[in-house]
């Protein structure tokens, strides 16, 4: 079995997935379900997409291979923390917000990258042979 390396364009192209399912999930969930539960999916799913990029930026600078900006790491951990994690329990407590709506939006980050992973399993894209060529659609 190979060692393969992390692609950290993958959170990438994870992040942006994820926003364009919720900007078509908020109109078709407005649509079908009424504003107030399309509205609790797409500021649940907005808070997991912020909630990954944090993360992200945190662990590339906490987990750097040169010298560590412990500046840059406090800022985003304090940012991170804190001010998200009190964004999400004041959407939590929004009335109008349903909460299986909610963590339905915040955990559909997770669930595209399930599936873009499922994907490239399925397609064979961390081949050698294979990534070449198909590395470019995905």
């Amino acid at each position: 079995m190979t060692q393969s390396k992390f692609d950290i364009g993958f959170i990438d192209r994870t992040i942006k997935t994820s926003g364009m399912v919720l900007l078509i999930a908020f109109v078709f969930g407005m649509y079908s379900f009424g504003f107030w539960h399309g509205l609790a999916f797409f500021s649940g799913g907005i808070w997991g997409v912020v909630n990954m990029m944090f993360l992200k930026s945190l662990i590339q600078e906490a987990f750097t291979a040169g010298e560590i900006n412990v500046s840059a790491v406090a800022v985003t951990a304090l940012v991170k923390f804190p001010l998200l994690f009190v964004a999400g329990y004041f959407l939590i407590t929004v009335e109008m917000f349903d909460i299986k709506i909610l963590v339905a939006g915040f955990s559909l980050i997770l669930a595209v990258m399930l599936l873009k992973a499922l994907g490239r399993l399925l397609l064979g894209l961390d081949n050698k042979e294979n990534n070449q060529t198909i590395q470019k659609v995905i």
